[in-house]
Order: C-alpha cells, then sequence, then structure tokens
C-alpha cells in the first residue's frame, strides 16, 4: 500500500513537508449539510456512530469537500464507558447522558475495564474507512483513531453528563482519592486496549483528547490527567508494519503545562488558542523537547469574514516562520500540522472552512519558497 499523502504522518515524525499539513478537530461533524443528511436517515447518532458503513461514509465526507491531509475516526469518546456498562444516550438538545454514573463506593468498585467486544463496531469501522480511502493499492490519507483520556473519560462517568464545574468528579477527587484512583487506572487500561485495537483495525496515527484537563489545579493537573495519559501511551505500540504510528495529546487549556506534556511520551502536543504556536515552540526548544505541534485557530474565528479568516490564519503561519526551526536542515514550519484550538462548531458556514483551508495551504507554500 502507497501513502499518497503523507504530509500529515511526516509533521508529526518532525520531518520536511512541502506545505504545511491540516486537519480539523470534528471536521466530520454537524456543520455539514450532507452529514445532516446522513444522520437524519440513521435516526440518531448513536445510530450513525455504530454502524460501520455509515461512519465510513461521514468520515469521507469532509476530504471530499476541502484539502485534508488526514482523515480522523468518526466515533465518540464515551465509547469506552458505554462499554463498561453505564448506559450512554444522546438527549436532543442535551448532550450525552449515562443512566448509571459513577456515584458511590459500590459503584466504583463494580467497575470493570470495557468490553471490547461491545466496540468491534468501532474496529470495523477503522477497517472499512482504511479501505475506502484505498484504491488501487493507494491510500489518499491517513486515518488518525482516537479516544478520551483517562481524566475526561471520568469527568462523564463520574458526572453523568457534561457540566460546568464537574463538581461530583473534583468532590471525588479531593475527598475519596482512593476510588479516584480506581477510575483512572480502569480507564487507563480501557483506553490503551481500545487505542491498540485501533491500530490492530488500521488507525496510523493516534489521539488522545483531554477536552477536562484544563479544570485541573496546578500540580493536580500533573499527577491525574498527565500521568494517567503518559501510563497510555507507555502502553501504546509504536510502530505497526515497519511503520511509526505518531501519538498526538490535546488538552484543552493546557499550554501553561507545555513542558510537562512534552515527557508524556507522545510525538505532538496539541494547542488550543489560548497558547501561541510559535512560543511554544521556542519552549520546546529551551526545553530540549523538540516536539511537534498541532493547533491552533479558534474554531469561533470562523464566524468572521473569509478576509478575516485568511488573516488569521496567515498570522498563526507567519508567527511560526519567523521562530527558530525544529532542527539543522528544517524549515521552521516544518514539524507543525494546523488544527483548529477545539472542535469546529455546528453553526459553522461550510464556505468559510474554504477559507482557512485555501490560506493553509497556499501561505504555507509561499512561506517555504521564500
Amino acid at each position: 500500500m502507497t501513502l499518497i499523502n503523507d504530509r500529515f504522518l511526516r509533521a508529526c515524525l518532525r520531518q520536511p513537508t512541502d506545505r504545511t499539513p491540516l486537519w480539523l478537530m470534528r471536521q466530520a461533524g454537524r456543520y455539514l449539510p450532507e452529514y445532516n443528511a446522513r444522520r437524519a436517515k440513521a435516526g440518531s447518532f448513536l445510530a450513525l456512530a455504530k454502524n460501520p458503513q455509515l461512519a465510513t461514509e461521514v468520515t469521507l465526507q469532509p476530504l471530499d469537500r476541502y484539502p485534508l491531509d488526514a482523515a480522523i475516526l468518526f466515533s465518540d469518546i464515551l465509547t469506552i464507558p458505554d462499554a463498561m456498562g453505564l448506559g450512554l444516550s444522546f438527549e436532543a438538545g442535551e448532550g450525552p447522558r449515562f443512566s448509571h454514573p459513577l456515584r458511590d463506593e459500590q459503584a466504583v468498585n463494580n467497575l470493570r475495564p470495557a468490553d471490547l467486544n461491545q466496540l468491534k463496531y468501532v474496529f470495523d469501522a477503522v477497517s472499512e474507512i482504511r479501505k475506502a480511502l484505498t484504491q488501487n493499492g493507494q491510500q489518499r490519507v491517513p486515518l488518525i483513531g482516537f479516544s478520551g483520556s483517562p481524566w475526561t473519560l471520568a469527568c462523564y462517568m463520574i458526572e453523568g453528563s457534561g457540566s460546568s464545574d464537574f463538581k461530583n468528579t473534583k468532590e471525588m477527587l479531593y475527598q475519596r482519592p482512593d476510588l479516584m484512583k480506581k477510575v483512572l487506572d480502569t480507564n487507563i487500561q480501557s483506553v490503551a486496549d481500545y487505542l491498540k485495537a485501533q491500530v490492530d483495525a488500521g488507525a496510523q496515527a493516534l489521539m488522545i483528547f483531554d477536552t477536562w484537563g484544563g479544570l485541573l489545579p496546578d500540580g493536580w493537573y500533573q499527577k491525574t490527567s498527565l500521568a494517567s495519559m503518559k501510563a497510555v501511551i507507555d502502553l501504546l505500540p509504536r510502530q505497526k508494519d515497519g511503520q511509526q504510528i505518531p501519538i498526538l495529546v490535546f488538552t484543552k487549556g493546557g499550554g501553561i503545562w507545555l513542558e510537562d506534556i512534552a515527557h508524556s511520551g507522545a510525538d505532538v502536543i496539541g494547542l488550543d488558542w489560548t497558547a501561541s504556536v510559535a512560543k511554544s515552540r521556542k519552549r520546546l526548544l529551551a526545553n530540549k523537547t523538540p516536539l511537534a505541534l498541532q493547533g491552533n485557530f479558534d474554531p469561533l474565528a470562523l464566524f468572521s469574514s473569509p478576509e478575516q479568516i485568511s488573516t488569521e490564519v496567515k498570522r498563526i503561519l507567519d508567527e511560526l516562520a519567523a521562530a527558530p526551526a525544529l532542527a539543522e536542515g528544517l524549515h521552521p514550519l516544518d514539524g507543525h500540522v494546523f488544527n483548529l484550538g477545539h472542535g469546529i462548531s455546528q453553526f459553522t458556514n461550510p464556505e468559510h472552512v474554504i477559507a482557512l483551508t485555501e490560506t493553509v495551504v497556499g501561505h504555507s507554500k509561499a512561506l517555504r519558497n521564500k
């Protein structure tokens, strides 16, 4: 199998690229009319996600619209606790809910690792997507597999739903650290097994989404969320069939802990819009941890005009182009994957994404040719 477009993998592994690769968090989603049409036919989000053929179809939709350099599995981070028996559902207008949250000692003590047999639909989808990306032995772009971080999963599992402050979760963290350790240890094993199975099914890079790590105080983040992600990474394969498998981590609000995250074992650190890519590059070099970076366009900036979107993209790329390179022989733009600083909003105009993607492609090429 030949990978036609390997820019994303090369950037993750700090190798030269002809332009900056890009993909978008939640690139297959509700901002696309074709996605909404398919979801309506499927009947629900879960019906869509649990059908490998439909999951494959929506995974490919944004690739047919935009010059993206990676596909990401269409799924949800909460598949793991669902396979632990917590009873996942999605209520219209309310987001995900668990019918059996971990609210007491008995519930935590009864918790068992996710049953991977219940997640076969995810692994089947990974295999189907790889097949759909490949024609005549040539694959369009690489496929990213993913999971929520152990801490982020714990937040939903204990709270039972989304929350503005995750009060019940923090209460367990501070009052019953023994119970929190049990939840995190179970999640570490489940996340590692889940991601390993995605690699076996065909994922070529792995991303860990730590959506709620930024809720934690300094010190608690390092010993709770970051330590659990490091434990997962230590268990993951780094090669398959002679090809390296990059590991990406993204903590929303985690820019202040950049130097700590650099020691997680990941190849790529994702940034939200509060952290400068150029300044983060300099910090990593000063720390002697020259890792690749991903990010970090503010997704709500996509509600501005196409001209302003293009200006903001150029600002991010120009700042990085003026920063030091990761290593001798590399361009300063090498080792960077352009992305949003969080998932794309469902209310985004799909036409505005064209301004972003075309500017990344054109301007990053122009900067390299200066």
